[in-house]
């Protein structure tokens, strides 16, 4: 018997992978169950994306999503199993962003 051996070379765009991460920490959002978030921004797209990059570099505790709900793209924060978790996240981020708020994302399978 004999093998052959050779080489595969893939050639893909590195946006690829940063949209996988994004499809990954969707599907772990979604199915958030009974945990709360933290909204820090609603509006347009470009401001969601510059707001998350923002938070990702202060606040490194912190896993941050963008999600999209009609018309508005969302920046939300964490993935709290508890009121008082989320609570305490809540006094810290408040110092650099006055408007946040939490929340318990709706299940979908309802």
């Amino acid at each position: 018997m004999s093998a052959q051996e050779g080489s595969v070379t893939v050639n893909q765009d590195p946006k690829i992978d940063k949209l996988l991460q994004l499809k990954k920490d969707v599907n772990t959002s979604e199915n958030s169950g009974s945990k709360y978030r933290i909204q820090i921004y609603s509006g347009n797209r470009n401001s969601a994306e510059s707001t998350k990059s923002t938070f990702d570099s202060k606040f490194k505790d912190y896993n941050s999503t963008v999600s999209f709900e009609t018309p508005n793209y969302k920046v939300w924060v964490g993935n709290f199993k508890t009121r008082l978790e989320a609570d305490r996240a809540l006094i810290k981020i408040k110092e650099e962003y006055g408007s946040a708020f939490i929340f318990k994302p709706k299940n979908k399978d309802k």
